[in-house]
């Protein structure tokens, strides 16, 4: 399995959140969105210009900036 960031998914991969890599403001609004380790989403979609990208997770859906999506290390969930 390979560690990369949220931005990098395409619609419909799945993942679990390994960490969040930024702090202060931003980093605590992030963890209290449900995203902190440990936390399995999908990628629903984006948006015609790649930005924002749309994922679910907890039973809701979640719209993210690609810069808020930067900051999330996901470990990638294999096909099977």
């Amino acid at each position: 399995m390979s560690v990369v960031t949220l931005r990098e998914l395409k619609p419909g991969q799945t993942a679990v959140v390994v960490k969040v890599t930024t702090g202060g403001e931003l980093g605590r609004r992030l963890r209290d969105m449900g995203l902190v380790p440990g936390t399995p989403l999908k990628v629903i979609g984006r948006a015609p210009l790649k930005d924002p990208v749309e994922i679910k997770l907890r039973g809701y859906n979640l719209t993210l900036r690609n810069n808020e999506a930067d900051h999330i290390m996901v470990e990638v969930e294999q096909a099977s």
